[in-house]
């Protein structure tokens, strides 16, 4: 058991050193994760659309948690996704695209949250978890449901405290992994392993009509593509977040723009594409992409060619929930020599998106 991020002095026994990131997890609950200091943005379910978007920019999130004051519960996120959605659905190029943006705009989130429905045929389900339950039945619920948000809710009182992400449970792991003994396949790649996309690869060019791009987006449930120029070598990349640029900028009823012009609008602080090449091994790929604080990489091979994507979702599976154990005699891991660093030091607040 871990309090405030600190080992006591017990001893973990495991069957497998494979094991061992899983079993991690599994001895630290959700509570661990939380800062002492910490932001929340949360949208009533009768806020404009216009103002929600507006104000996921001026704080610098990527999502928030939807109150519906009436049933005086949390009912469901409002995430980038949604705007896309929103885009996509009513877009009409000329004068009369712009008029349908006016009106849709000042619509309630509740009102969309119901055409969300029709559409599905259900409502959405929102997923939480309790703040005593443990980061392995996080990554659980994030990688099964396919979501990148996952609120700390208490049952008990029906508070949000916290969201968790794919990033944060990995760089909280990453604190610790040069402590932990490290499994033999972290030295292999992460093809080898069969962690992440590859081969044919969902990609686009520099011209390719922006509204096409969305609608990559939504149908393939993918979260950022990577622009390549006429041999299929990686020159760019554009991801979700940067849509809610357009927003930004109030250029969103121009969608038949190309990717190219799009880009125009995305945030200064873009730091260019971030890659890895097919043969690192998985363990450079976890130092590659937390350091870099993003959500994916990249694969290229000599040439710079696209061969594969590798996200922080695809890793945190293999790693926690798909642990390929081989069959040992079980043995105790003396973890009371540890000294791993401040947790809350060390998980500052995120503030630059993952690209």
């Amino acid at each position: 058991m871990a309090i405030g991020g600190a080992f006591d002095t017990s001893t973990i026994y495991i069957e497998s050193q494979d094991a061992v990131y899983s079993l991690f997890m599994k001895a630290h609950k959700c509570y661990d994760l939380i800062p002492i200091s910490t932001k929340l943005v949360v949208f009533d379910t009768h806020l404009p659309v216009r103002k929600a978007f507006y104000a996921l920019i001026y704080n610098n999130v990527r999502a928030a948690p939807l109150y519906d004051s009436a049933k005086g519960q949390y009912v469901g996120m409002l995430t980038i996704t949604d705007f896309i959605k929103i885009l996509y659905r009513y877009y009409k190029s000329g004068a009369e695209g712009e008029d349908g943006m006016k009106s849709l705009e000042e619509q309630e989130i509740s009102h969309w949250r119901e055409r969300f429905e029709e559409d599905d045929g259900a409502q959405r389900e929102f997923i939480t978890v309790d703040p005593n339950l443990s980061l392995h039945r996080a990554v659980q619920l994030l990688c099964t449901h396919k979501v990148h948000r996952l609120p700390v809710l208490d049952q008990a009182t029906g508070n949000i405290s916290y969201i968790l992400t794919h990033k944060r449970l990995m760089k909280f792991l990453y604190l610790y992994i040069h402590d932990l003994p490290r499994p033999s396949f972290m030295e292999k790649t992460p093809r080898e392993l069969g962690i992440g996309s590859w081969g044919e690869v969902l990609t686009i060019h520099s011209d390719t009509p922006l509204i096409e791009a969305l609608k990559t987006f939504l149908s393939n449930r993918v979260s950022a593509l990577p622009i390549v120029d006429n041999e299929d070598r990686v020159v760019d990349i554009y991801a979700k977040f940067d849509v809610i640029s357009l927003a930004a900028e109030k250029v969103y009823d121009k969608l038949d723009v190309t990717v190219s012009e799009a880009l125009k609008y995305r945030n200064d602080t873009f730091e260019g594409v971030h890659c890895c090449h097919e043969t690192d091994t998985l363990f450079q790929v976890i130092e590659t992409i937390v350091r870099a604080e993003v959500h994916r990489l990249v694969a290229t091979d000599s040439s710079k060619r696209v061969v594969g994507i590798v996200s922080l979702s695809d890793i945190l599976k293999y790693l926690v929930l798909d642990p390929q154990v081989q069959p040992t005699k079980s043995e105790p891991m003396d973890v009371s020599d540890y000294s791993p660093p401040q947790v809350f030091e060390s998980l500052e607040e995120e503030t630059s998106e993952c690209h």
